[in-house]
């Protein structure tokens, strides 16, 4: 069905989508739970914490502030569907590891999201310089149900490890399971490998 759905390709295009996907022009929209809130409330903050060596908070305008990254990449949901040359801006997850520096001990990452949603990676995953917070997608800023004021962008993984709604980064020294792979989801999710499901 794939196959199907990806004819008309050019051949560059079929190589950068992952076996069992196919090629989306819209921008679906899946999360847990429920749009969390219609406008990033005054208190909105960002936390990062744990295993570094400095600790840091940001409001929406200090993180705005910090210099920012434009990344073009594809990104690929576990439902399926590939968005190629995807554009988003934010701040450079590499840039912000060497503000914070994690200690020799820190290994894992946990993203804290609205509503309890978590996701973790490995703090290597991290490292790669399309990771990003982004908060602007396509030259707009965040849509809502996009994640809105600001998400974590991982685009080797599948999408569930880019967490919408980010309020914070907690730096583990051992991995510790996220909201959906408690249920069974792949902790390494790498869509060229079709790690969908951990069984």
């Amino acid at each position: 069905m794939g196959f199907l759905r990806n004819r008309g390709l050019s051949d560059e295009e079929k190589a950068r989508i992952p076996p069992g996907q196919h090629r989306v022009r819209d921008f679906p929209v899946l999360h847990v739970g429920d749009v969390p809130y219609r406008a990033a409330p005054d208190t909105w903050e960002l936390a990062v914490w744990g295993e570094v060596e400095n600790p840091m908070r940001w409001s929406l305008d200090q993180l705005r502030a910090l210099p920012a990254t434009e990344v073009t990449t594809d990104i690929h949901c576990v439902t399926s569907w590939s968005k190629l040359d995807t554009h988003w801006k934010g701040v450079s997850m590499p840039w912000l590891l060497d503000q914070i520096q994690p200690t020799s001990a820190a290994a894992h990452v946990l993203a804290h999201a609205e509503g309890g949603y978590t996701a973790n990676v490995p703090l290597d995953a991290l490292r790669d310089n399309d990771v990003l917070l982004a908060y602007e997608f396509a030259g707009r800023e965040l849509e809502l149900e996009h994640g809105r004021p600001l998400r974590l962008l991982v685009p080797k993984k599948y999408f569930w490890k880019s967490a919408k709604w980010l309020r914070g980064l907690e730096f583990l020294t051992e991995d510790r399971l996220g909201y959906w792979e408690r249920y069974g989801y792949s902790n390494s999710a790498d869509p060229w490998k079709e790690e969908r499901y951990a069984f």
